[in-house]
């Protein structure tokens, strides 16, 4: 049997609870007489014994190997299981899978992320990876912004990680649904933070959250002049095999997990996918 259709034993190295319904599982491969790696924007699929097995994105970078990372929302039986786990217990992990973030694209210009919930998770590793290499002054990129939405202040996940990088350079924008007393912050629709925002033929965007969401953020960026090929989401598809083979997220003449998850604007309009700008 190939080796892509076997799952590989990883260990629960480390658990960072994000929120209340969000955790991040630090891994490591047990077996690692074969090779490893990922881009930002691939994912894996993830098992548990007798629950199946789930695409889960990558929410690391590359450069934190043999160590990796994966963001999950408890949503289902599956998540669930994963999240009474413990350090030192077990997974299964196939991949990684899928197209990456052209990250090799990204010197010189100026990167506007734009996140909704868990979908900070996988835009998460472009931007470490982007700021490892910018801290090396290898082909760094111009500057990012990052433009987050959450719920509730509650919600609002990977906290510390958003300190970290706006000591370290990253505009850090936040905004929520809704607000207590307490919250000082902005309050509205993540759109709402793009007016405040220089868009340029240098900008990149990077879109992940809610559909609705990554909807008005495109139309939006669209008006304000930035070019489809520069406008880079992701596609949310129930992926069964993570391989192209059971067809499960067949999508207009593609395949979500082999030809995704990651799709410029361009390639959306060209699977008129949904009516965009």
């Amino acid at each position: 049997m190939k080796a892509s259709f076997l799952p590989r034993p990883a260990v629960i190295r480390e658990i960072i609870q994000q929120n209340a319904y969000i955790r991040t599982f630090r891994l490591e491969l047990i077996d690692k007489t074969r090779p490893f790696t990922f881009l930002p924007g691939q994912f894996v699929m993830l098992s548990v014994p007798h629950l199946g097995e789930a695409a889960i994105s990558l929410s690391s970078s590359p450069t934190a190997l043999p160590l990796f990372d994966l963001s999950i929302r408890r949503a289902g039986s599956l998540t669930e299981a994963v999240h009474t786990m413990a350090t030192g217990d077990q997974v299964g992990i196939r991949g990684p899978f899928g197209r990456a973030f052209p990250v090799e694209h990204f010197a010189g210009r100026d990167l506007l992320v734009v996140a909704g919930g868990i979908g900070l998770a996988p835009l998460k590793g472009v931007i470490d990876y982007c700021l490892y290499h910018q801290e090396l002054g290898d082909d760094p990129v111009s500057g990012m912004t990052l433009l987050y939405g959450s719920r509730t202040p509650r919600d609002i996940a990977f906290q510390e990680t958003l300190s970290s990088w706006q000591a370290r350079g990253v505009d850090c924008r936040l905004t929520v649904d809704r607000a207590g007393d307490e919250w000082q912050g902005a309050v509205g629709l993540v759109t709402e933070l793009l007016d405040n925002c220089t868009v340029t033929e240098n900008t990149t965007a990077l879109i992940c959250g809610p559909p609705i969401m990554i909807r008005f953020v495109i139309a939006k960026l669209v008006s304000r002049g930035c070019g489809d090929k520069n406008i880079i989401t992701t596609l949310e598809r129930h992926m069964k095999c993570g391989m192209g083979i059971c067809g499960h997220c067949h999508l207009d003449g593609k395949l979500v997990c082999v030809d995704g998850p990651v799709f410029t604007l361009a390639q959306l309009k060209k699977m008129d996918v949904m009516e965009l700008g």
